[in-house]
């Protein structure tokens, strides 16, 4: 019998249903909030499923308690503290869920240039007051956004972005000619990169390599009316070079959805600012999310049941 340990958060565990994996043969499913849930299940559990940012600290405790994990199951793209924790062997397969984030990260990365780009926060502030405030919008058409991580998401966002009449430049490790990008710019050439871009969309993954890639001088180099979409990992952008960039003017605004410690904060000063916006790591989460990534979800496991860690798809290791 497979254990397997389903350990999410809310929303998540009660949208995903994950215990209705125990409908395939041979499989048990157990399923935890934290780590006090999770600890009965840890000794048998030989598949994982989980996402790194809900494991947080716990990843190291999670791990060394689980002797006979064989397969950890992201049900996002992002595996880190997963991939990267010290803690998780090597010999332990880790799967992601690839290839059904195209629509909602284009559309959160347009709602965020949209929502700067016509002064909706203004407008809302407007609202509330009761106060009549017309004011001109910028336009999308003729800007240039910078796409940061050049995969499946960027490659359903260009077109887009194409479509309201933008110039398009992508940054990826390496330059190179890439269809519905106008350039590519290698990662070592940032600063030249963002030195062009009213709109940065970070996409990339969050490694070793990524830690803190948007950085002071990074920030220094966009322009003033530049506005920055997060919309991949918090540790991907120093926070504190960030706050100091939108509350100097050193760039117009950002649109955060994904934060070094999250839930953010109630007192961090991100919060305050009139020139972000703020979402709860819910740029890649719809209606439809939960079972679009649970039918991917099951099938690996159904995989893995069938023929064992040489069995699985979208494995990152």
């Amino acid at each position: 019998m497979i254990q397997v340990l389903a350990w999410l958060h809310e929303p998540e565990l009660s949208q995903f249903r994950m215990e209705r994996l125990a409908a395939l043969d041979g499989v048990t499913v157990t399923t935890a909030r934290n780590l006090a849930e999770a600890a009965p299940a840890l000794a048998e559990a030989e598949v994982l499923i989980t996402i790194g940012p809900h494991l947080d600290a716990d990843a190291a405790a999670a791990f060394a308690a689980a002797p006979r994990l064989r397969y950890v199951q992201s049900i996002g793209t992002g595996t880190d503290n997963l991939t990267d924790h010290p803690a998780l062997g090597p010999d332990v397969a880790v799967c992601n869920v690839h290839g059904i984030h195209g629509a909602q990260l284009s559309e959160a990365a347009l709602a965020a240039m949209l929502g700067f780009s016509r002064g909706m926060p203004r407008a809302f502030a407007a609202q509330q007051a009761r106060r009549w405030d017309k004011y001109p919008a910028n336009l999308l058409h003729g800007k240039t956004v910078g796409i940061f991580g050049l995969g499946a998401i960027a490659s359903a966002l260009a077109p887009r972005c194409a479509a309201l009449g933008m110039r398009i430049v992508g940054i990826s490790g390496t330059a190179r000619a890439v269809p519905g990008f106008d350039r590519v710019y290698a990662r070592s050439d940032l600063i030249a990169a963002v030195a062009q871009l009213d709109y940065l969309v970070l996409l990339t993954p969050l490694t070793a390599e990524t830690r803190h890639i948007v950085n002071a001088p990074v920030l220094a180099a966009m322009r003033p009316h530049a506005v920055l979409v997060n919309l991949a990992r918090g540790g991907v952008v120093d926070e504190a070079a960030l706050l100091e960039a939108l509350t100097t003017g050193r760039i117009a605004g950002a649109a955060l959805d994904v934060f070094v410690t999250e839930p953010l904060d109630a007192d961090h000063p991100f919060w305050a600012l009139d020139n972000v916006m703020i979402s709860p790591h819910s740029a890649g989460f719809h209606t439809g999310y939960a079972d679009d990534a649970f039918a991917i979800i099951a099938a690996n496991l159904r995989n893995y049941v069938a023929g064992g860690v040489p069995a699985l798809i979208n494995r990152v290791q």
